[in-house]
């Protein structure tokens, strides 16, 4: 019976461990923003890698899926986010400053 619990604890741990995710499934990733564009609509994030779009770490510009994201967003500002490719751009589909 220790075994078991032994066992159960790990595997409970190690979901902990794993890549946090968005609503919709997707994988969030961490990153600063750099520069926010209420002109376009447009957010520069300097992040991490995007497993889900096959990208390392670096700075870019996004789209933000919803207009009303870019009110509670600061230069400077640490974020978790999730991104995917729509209609050919890479736009912030979910994006969480907590």
């Amino acid at each position: 019976m220790k075994t078991f619990i032994t066992i159960a604890f790990t595997l409970i741990g190690s979901t902990a461990a794993l890549a946090q995710m968005s609503h919709d499934g997707m994988p969030m990733s961490q990153g600063t923003i750099t520069k926010i564009d209420t002109k376009w609509n447009k957010v520069t994030i300097d992040h991490g890698p995007l497993d889900n779009l096959d990208m390392p770490a670096m700075k870019m510009v996004f789209d933000l899926s919803d207009p009303a994201m870019i009110e509670s967003l600061s230069e400077g500002q640490e974020v978790t986010f999730s991104a995917d490719r729509i209609n050919g751009k890479l736009t912030v589909t979910e994006i969480s400053t907590e």
